[in-house]
């Protein structure tokens, strides 16, 4: 207790006692001054619980001589004229002290159920600190500064390691991997109070931590094998076939009964299927480059015009491409190659699976962003399936013809590495309608 407690229990003591004294004036007049004491043990008992033993047991002394000075024969006077009055007195010193010791024995108990239920509010909260997040490292701060608010000390630490304490404060070890660092005053009360609920929580969190990681790693694993299975799926079937057919006409052009026609027939299936195979490895590259992080866009001013004209020329028919471009279309911040790829996969995927029928690709300028169109005119997509087509190695079952599955995958990973979105708007029967969104710079240059 503090000397500016004390001081103010003892001008409680006195005013209490005061005020007591003076109430049993006109209450002498109804019962006799011996029975009235027990009104003195209120300011015991009210000093006694609020601030301590020592100070209840010295107004319980201060009450039996105020007692005995102002109301018991002959007042005025610290001397007792009948033998009754002695008994009296003594009966409520002795029942003072009784209700004093009691008090304070109430008010250690209230202090105790006190800390206890701090100490479980404190184990709760650490729990929900240390257990409610997946990042452990973060949660040791607040979890920390928690510990030092209910030590009622300016600082304290969690640290993931076996560390040795110094002259200011004190290492308590909690398991084999962490340390709690408290001021060595502080130390015996943490030690006793705050470790033994901590220690079990850290546990538990680095636990789960571990086995977080674990998943992680399976799951990490598993995904990697699941991109090995498709890979060696595409290479058995997807490359195999090119190969096969450039071979077969390879040897049948070493007939020496093949006319002029079927010669040039087997040259033009020889040169077909060499551009799909090398299309097919420059998307398995692509999909390889973009998985390990190194497609890093090289950026530069770049005219979309040209960009998707060059894209319908790589797919081998810009006879059947439609185009409607804006003629004031400003130019781009972004890497010319990557999005020229990403527009040639989109409409050779749309020639593949419109049925025939033209594409038509679309720009223009809407919201400060570039909108690109490739619409064609298939058999559409259903909503459960347009999210997952740009999925590497996914082919929708339904989806008329052959592919890689790795067209629309690379797509999306070209465009966001460039800044920009890629969605699919389509209803089944009504074709589909892939739209890119190009971010447009604070001040962009329009193409002379």
């Amino acid at each position: 207790m503090s000397a500016g407690q004390r001081a103010i229990g003892i001008a409680v003591a006195t005013a209490s006692l005061a005020l007591t004294t003076l109430a049993l004036y006109p209450l002498k007049e109804i019962a006799p001054p011996v029975s009235l004491g027990v009104l003195y043990l209120l300011p015991v008992l009210l000093v006694a619980s609020v601030w301590g033993l020592w100070l209840g047991l010295a107004t319980s002394v201060a009450a039996a001589v105020a007692f005995n000075f102002f109301h018991i024969a002959p007042t005025g006077q610290f001397t007792i004229a009948e033998a009754q009055n002695w008994f009296g007195l003594g009966v409520f010193l002795v029942v003072a002290v009784i209700a004093s010791t009691l008090s304070q024995a109430a008010r250690a108990r209230a202090a105790e159920a006190e800390k206890r239920r701090g100490e479980a509010d404190l184990a709760a909260e650490l729990a929900r600190l240390l257990l409610g997040t997946l990042d452990l490292r973060a949660a040791l701060a607040p979890a920390a500064k928690r510990i030092a608010d209910v030590l009622e000390t300016d600082s304290a630490a969690i640290v993931l390691n076996r560390v040795k304490g110094d002259d200011r404060r004190a290492a308590i070890a909690l398991g084999d991997h962490a340390t709690l660092l408290v001021p060595a005053a502080a130390a015996p009360t943490a030690r006793d109070r705050i470790a033994p609920a901590l220690e079990p929580l850290l546990a538990a969190a680095l636990e789960r931590e571990r086995l977080t990681r674990e998943v992680v790693e399976t799951d990490a694993l598993r995904r990697s094998d699941e991109v090995k299975t498709a890979v060696l799926r595409s290479v058995s079937h997807d490359l195999r076939s090119p190969l096969t057919a450039i071979r077969a006409a390879s040897e049948a052009l070493g007939s020496p009964a093949l006319e002029p026609a079927e010669r040039v027939e087997l040259a033009d299936a020889i040169a077909t299927e060499t551009r799909r195979l090398s299309r097919l490895i420059d998307q398995l590259i692509d999909l390889s480059r973009l998985q390990a992080g190194t497609a890093a866009p090289r950026e530069d001013w770049c005219s979309l015009d040209e960009v998707i004209r060059a894209a319908a020329d790589d797919t081998g028919a810009p006879d059947r491409v439609r185009l409607s471009i804006d003629r004031d279309l400003p130019l781009v911040r972004a890497d010319a190659a990557q999005l020229r790829r990403a527009l040639a996969n989109l409409i050779d995927n749309a020639l593949r699976y419109g049925g025939g029928a033209p594409v038509s690709v679309r720009a223009r300028v809407t919201g400060g962003r570039v909108m690109i169109r490739v619409v064609d005119q298939g058999p559409g997509i259903p909503p459960a399936e347009q999210e997952r087509i740009f999925s590497p190695f996914y082919r929708a079952p339904q989806a008329p013809g052959q592919g890689s599955g790795l067209g629309l995958a690379i797509v999306r990973g070209f465009v966001e590495a460039n800044g920009g979105r890629v969605r699919v708007e389509s209803l089944p029967g009504q074709g589909s309608s892939f739209v890119i969104e190009l971010p447009l710079a604070a001040h962009t240059p329009v193409p002379a």
